[in-house]
Formats: structure tokens, C-alpha cells, sequence
């Protein structure tokens, strides 16, 4: 009997104890967003990825690396840049044209002393800050993350990175957001220490370091299209998928080539059975 009342006792205490994390809230599910390069034909629009490298450049790339993407990068086959007449990206004179206006370090070969140089086609994307300890310095102890891969690597994808940069809203009542953090519900993480409010009804989502990054009219188009948050978030999210997976296009391309031939062998295959066994009982 001793033996019961105790083991109630510890699972009572049990339920105690793990009530906090029971309560614990998940961010908001991403928006079902529809993306033209989604499915098995689906293809990157070249206009929308121009549109998104501007995003990044002028907005992103203040705080945010692309330490694994070249600048030649944008002027190969499926690419924003890409031109038929120079199937060598490293030629392509609007990548040149990129590449030079901005400043990457280099080394003084006669002095051994840092530089700075106009980029070239075959320089990666420099980063904003030298190193670990700037960023975080610059940030509020928060390190920006690589945007390389982070439609690849982040879950959800493109419909979370949407999400995340049009989803800042004002932090529901009895939410204390502490300072130099800013909530936005589709951010990850547990605001259940800040809420004053029922843990029952915990607000969804988290709280990250970086402030809104989009404003209406931030980013000019050169194409003309209007320049609103919705706009400029399908466009720079468009861009990080691409340059997340560059070879997108041509990956399904052969996937649907390989479809036709297994099927075309399949088909071969299924005849010759048929006319070599077709007088063979089974």
C-alpha cells in the first residue's frame, strides 16, 4: 500500500513539474504560400530573382553573409543573370558590373597589408562583419545566421521564410519582450517566462534580434513592380531558394528525362518478355 501511495505521490509530482513544459507555445503555422518553382515543373522566375538579389543586397546583406555563393553564381544557367551569349558567367559583363561595386579585402602581395578591391565574377559574396565577435557585437549578442542554405536549412523552407519577415506584429497582452528582442509569432521558441497572462493560452512563436527588416518602398525595383512587404519578402525568399539549390531547374530536367526512358524501358521490356516466353506454358 506504501508502495502506491508513493508512486502516486511521484507521478502527481511529475505532472507538476513538467506542467511549464506542457505549456510551452510552437510558433505559428507558415502561410500556404503557391511558388512558381514548387512541383515537379515548376521553374525559378528570372524577374522575381533579380527583384530578390536587390532585396538582399540592400537590405539583407547588411547583417547577413552568403559566405558559400559567388558572385559568378548569378550569371550561370538558372540563374538570375544568366545571358545565352555568355555561357561563361565569369564573362558575363552585368555580373562584372555586380561584382565591382562592391568592396571585398584582399591582400597587398608588396606590403602584406589588408585591403580593400572592387569584387570580381569569381569572388564569394563578402560578409559584413570580420568575424564572429563583430556580429554579435553589432547585433546585441545575436549572430546573424548564413543565408547560403537557410531555405534548406531552416524547416518549412520558402513558406517559413516568408512567414518569418512578414509576420512581426505587435506582442499580445501580458507579453513582456525583453529588450533588443522584437516578437513575431512565426519565430520558433518558448515566450512562457514573459507571459503574465493564463499558461494555458501561451502566445505562439518567439522572439528574435532582428528587428523588421522590410518597409514599404525600402527596395526600388528597376522593372517597376511595386515595392510592398508582401512583394519584397516573395522576392528575396525566392532568391535565398535559389541560391540555396542553384541546380533546381536542372535536376527536375533530367528527373523528368529519366522518367521517360525508365518508362520507354519498361515498355521494351514488357514486349521482349512477351515474344521470348509467348510459346513457353507457365
Amino acid at each position: 500500500m506504501l508502495r502506491k501511495v508513493s508512486a502516486l505521490a511521484a507521478l502527481g509530482l511529475a505532472l507538476l513539474t513538467a506542467q511549464p513544459a506542457l505549456s510551452a507555445a510552437h510558433p505559428e503555422h507558415p502561410h500556404n504560400v503557391k511558388w512558381g518553382f514548387e512541383g515537379p515543373f515548376g521553374r525559378f522566375d528570372k524577374a522575381q530573382l533579380q527583384r530578390g538579389y536587390k532585396v538582399y543586397r540592400e537590405v539583407c546583406a547588411s547583417c547577413h553573409a552568403m559566405s558559400l555563393v559567388s558572385f559568378r553564381n548569378l550569371g550561370q544557367k538558372g540563374g538570375p543573370f544568366f545571358d545565352e551569349k555568355y555561357p561563361n558567367p565569369n564573362d558575363n559583363p552585368y555580373v562584372k558590373a555586380l561584382a565591382k561595386d562592391i568592396q571585398v579585402n584582399d591582400i597587398d602581395t608588396e606590403t602584406g597589408d589588408t585591403i580593400q578591391r572592387p569584387a570580381t565574377s569569381a569572388d564569394r559574396f563578402p560578409s559584413p562583419f570580420p568575424n564572429e565577435y563583430a556580429a554579435r557585437a553589432s547585433n546585441g549578442g545575436a549572430y546573424p545566421p548564413d543565408l547560403s542554405v537557410i531555405a534548406k536549412a531552416r524547416s518549412g523552407g520558402p513558406q517559413y521564410i516568408y512567414s518569418l519577415l512578414v509576420g512581426y506584429e505587435k506582442p499580445p497582452a501580458g507579453l513582456t519582450v525583453p529588450p533588443g528582442q522584437h516578437y513575431n509569432p512565426f519565430m520558433p521558441g518558448d515566450v512562457s517566462a514573459f507571459y503574465k497572462g493564463d499558461h494555458s493560452h501561451v502566445p505562439k512563436g518567439g522572439f528574435l534580434a532582428m528587428p523588421p527588416p522590410l518597409g514599404a518602398d525600402k527596395v526600388t525595383f528597376d522593372d517597376g513592380t511595386k515595392s510592398t512587404v508582401h512583394q519584397q519578402a516573395m522576392d528575396v525568399t525566392a532568391f535565398l531558394t535559389w541560391a540555396a539549390e542553384p541546380k533546381m531547374e536542372e535536376r527536375k530536367q533530367f528527373g523528368f528525362a529519366a522518367m521517360i526512358y525508365l518508362l520507354i524501358l519498361t515498355v521494351l521490356l514488357w514486349f521482349s518478355y512477351r515474344r521470348i516466353w509467348r510459346n513457353v506454358a507457365h
